[in-house]
């Protein structure tokens, strides 16, 4: 005979996993984002290292497969030759890898300055329309820093908002941590 699983047993599960693995990820995340911001250029270089190990790979996985599949491919060659070559540059001089974040960061921020100015100023005399106009400003500063110290400075803001971000990732996932186990407890 058939046996239906009872959903609340199923729901109480998956939320205890849940909340245990949020847990845990949350504080690995805490503790890797305190390294972050206590040490930037710690952050930045090891960042750095692993992008380059992650090309490396990929040129290999990308080599196997030309050499598997169709080893008359001269831009499979081509672009499995290029991963393996700027993934071992990357693991042996991360520098450059970082300097191109700090000026992809730049980009990034000047571009979110422009959508928030754009959004503050068609929605002025809304509640809180500030607000976004405070954030456009703000990523204005964080453009301008990364431009202004361009490439070296890289190393340490890279760096600086990787630990930060992951800080806040880990706040987020113990705050989820606690919340699920507050639901799992009224259900």
């Amino acid at each position: 005979m058939l046996k239906i699983p009872d959903t609340n047993s199923v729901k109480s599960e998956f939320l205890n996993k849940f909340s245990k693995n949020s847990k845990i990820t949350g504080i690995v995340f805490v503790i890797l984002g305190l390294v972050g911001i206590a040490f930037p250029m710690f952050m930045s270089v090891t960042s750095g290292i692993l992008f380059g190990w992650l090309l490396l790979v990929s040129g290999f996985v990308a080599l196997f497969h030309t050499l598997n599949t169709n080893k008359a491919d001269i831009f499979g060659w081509l672009k499995s030759f290029v991963l393996i070559i700027f993934g071992a540059l990357s693991i042996v001089n991360p520098m450059p890898g970082i300097a191109t974040l700090g000026i992809l960061f730049a980009i990034y921020f000047a571009m979110d300055a422009f959508a928030s100015f754009a959004l503050a100023f068609s929605l002025k005399g809304s509640s809180r329309w500030w607000l976004i106009l405070i954030n456009g400003i703000i990523s204005v500063v964080l453009s301008f820093l990364f431009i202004s110290s361009w490439p070296f400075g890289s190393l340490y803001y890279v760096g600086m908002f990787i630990g930060i971000s992951l800080f806040f990732d880990g706040i987020i996932l113990l705050s989820l941590s606690s919340a699920t186990k507050n639901i799992g407890n009224d259900g």
